[in-house]
């Protein structure tokens, strides 16, 4: 069991502060469903930017034939042309890699970006492809069998969960 205990809000006001500084007036946000999606809609919303895309790594992900499409989710839905946008991905835990590989494979079947960067709430380590962010609001270590989970409540407010 682990006593890690994380502020997902506070986490949220590094986030936005960090996703500030990587804006630029033609910088689109693309959430990662579904946790990257929520955050990449609050922010959107907090600082006064278009409306953020949805993406999901279901498809592309190479362990789709165990997990099928069970757990995948919303449908990638990207209101803006891809071809030549500047994007900022949205996720809320980045882990191994291989959803933000998935992700970028899903990406490039809409379009080929002029550029993609990459937000997270947290980064916990753990990679097993070259994939990092330009930006995270917290660095934690975990055991690999530990997965933290990002919730969202009806007022919109993020918590944290430790699953074993």
């Amino acid at each position: 069991m682990s006593d890690l205990s994380l502020d997902a809000e506070a986490l949220y006001l590094e986030l936005r502060a960090g996703v500030r500084r990587l804006l630029d007036p033609d910088t689109r946000l693309l959430g990662i469903w579904s946790g990257g999606a929520w955050l990449a809609e609050r922010l959107a919303a907090d600082l006064g930017i278009d409306k953020p895309g949805v993406i999901t790594s279901t498809l592309h992900r190479d362990d789709y034939g165990e997990r099928g499409l069970g757990r995948g989710g919303g449908a990638t839905k990207i209101p803006f042309a891809v071809d030549g946008a500047h994007l900022l991905l949205i996720d809320d835990v980045l882990f191994t890699g291989r959803t933000i590989r998935a992700v970028l494979n899903e990406l490039f079947d809409f379009g080929r970006p002029a550029s993609v960067a990459l937000a997270v709430l947290v980064d916990r380590g753990g990679r097993q492809l070259p994939i990092q962010p330009a930006y995270a609001a917290a660095k934690v270590s975990l055991p690999a069998a530990q997965r933290l989970r990002l919730a969202r409540a009806d007022d919109g407010r993020f918590t944290f969960s430790i699953d074993h």
